[in-house]
């Protein structure tokens, strides 16, 4: 894995911590980590598998 820095709002920081606390993940990186490849699974890689199972016209 790669480290990457981001930068967050107090507020976002408040509310990763609560999850922790409240054992939903056993801590912010994997939280972050989990918010993330859901974006991704949503937004770029479901595109992706739509966009190869139509057919190209020649």
């Amino acid at each position: 894995m790669r480290l990457v820095t981001v930068h967050l709002p107090a507020a976002y920081l408040q509310d990763l911590d609560d999850l922790v606390r409240n054992a939903r993940y056993p801590n912010r990186s994997e939280a972050i980590r989990t918010a993330i490849r859901d974006l991704l699974k949503e937004e770029v890689w479901s595109t992706r598998k739509v966009a190869r199972s139509i057919p190209v016209e020649s």
